[in-house]
């Protein structure tokens, strides 16, 4: 039997998020690999400029599930809204949003610890909302997109972002090879909630879809101790307790089942900008 979506499973998101030096090692090692695919902070961005009718006259922008703030500050930098909300239910990684955006020149972001089941804003109070990397966190991902659409302002834009449920594949097959998780291909993808597939349907319960974007993003690993970096604290997989969270090992063994080359791997993203709609709004 299965073990439980690592990705859904309360028990383990002190595991995955207590630490922002492990979300930010693996986050930075693929960043790394990348070899194609546009940023995706600049493409949400872009994609406001596009769809918003007074893109350059912007209030509130949340940023639902921002991590360690990297859109956020882009969004603040680019966009120059009135004010920028992080919101994540993870006190470390804001710690590290907050530390960062102290580089900023002027202070028009705020970063705040939340449900997004819940959202700590009033009705209508936002112009635009992004959900990035996020919806995939929960078992009711139409329940976040029914508070998205309470939160944002008559002529307000959300734009969500996800991944394919087939992303990374090349990974489970490395991982597999060198007997690390022999069944690595065969565990639920960590995006199953809201995945490439089923993106627009899940925000037309509540928004109107206006506007669709896929696009893959291709990786190389450069060898066994860059793949390790990544590795290391993948919740997908079941690696043995001396491996897990520790890349040097986890190269090791790379090393003894593997001969070292580089491991080109790729993953679908999905874009999907929508707007309020009558039977959506409270």
């Amino acid at each position: 039997m299965n073990e439980p979506n690592p990705f859904l499973d309360p028990a383990r998101q002190h595991e995955l998020y207590g630490h922002a030096a492990r979300l930010a090692g693996r986050t930075s090692a693929l960043m790394r690999a990348k070899t194609s695919g546009h940023p995706v902070p600049e493409t949400i961005v872009s994609l406001v400029h596009t769809h918003h009718a007074r893109p350059d006259r912007l209030g509130v922008v949340l940023d639902i599930g921002c991590g360690r703030g990297t859109s956020s500050l882009v969004i603040a930098e680019q966009l120059r809204p009135r004010r920028v909300v992080g919101l994540d239910a993870a006190p470390s990684l804001l710690a590290q949003a907050r530390e960062r955006a102290k580089e900023l020149p002027d202070n028009t972001v705020d970063f705040v610890e939340g449900d997004f089941h819940d959202l700590p804003l009033a009705a209508g109070s936002c112009d635009v909302a992004v959900a990035a990397f996020c919806l995939y966190h929960s078992p009711r991902p139409k329940d976040v997109i029914a508070e998205i659409a309470r939160v944002l302002a008559p002529g307000g834009l959300a734009v969500l972002v996800t991944k394919g449920l087939d992303s990374y594949r090349e990974m489970d097959q490395l991982v597999v090879s060198a007997s690390l998780d022999v069944q690595a291909d065969q565990h639920e993808s960590l995006y199953t909630a809201a995945h490439s597939g089923n993106l627009d349907d899940l925000a037309a319960s509540s928004l109107d879809v206006i506007a669709v974007l896929d696009e893959e993003h291709a990786f190389t690993f450069g060898g066994h101790e860059h793949a390790a970096q990544y590795l290391a604290t993948n919740p997908k997989y079941s690696l043995a307790p001396g491996l897990y969270g520790n890349p040097g090992a986890l190269a090791a063994t790379l090393h003894e089942f593997l001969p070292d080359q580089p491991l080109t791997t790729k993953s679908l993203i999905t874009f999907v900008v929508a707007q309020p709609n009558e039977e959506g709004r409270p």
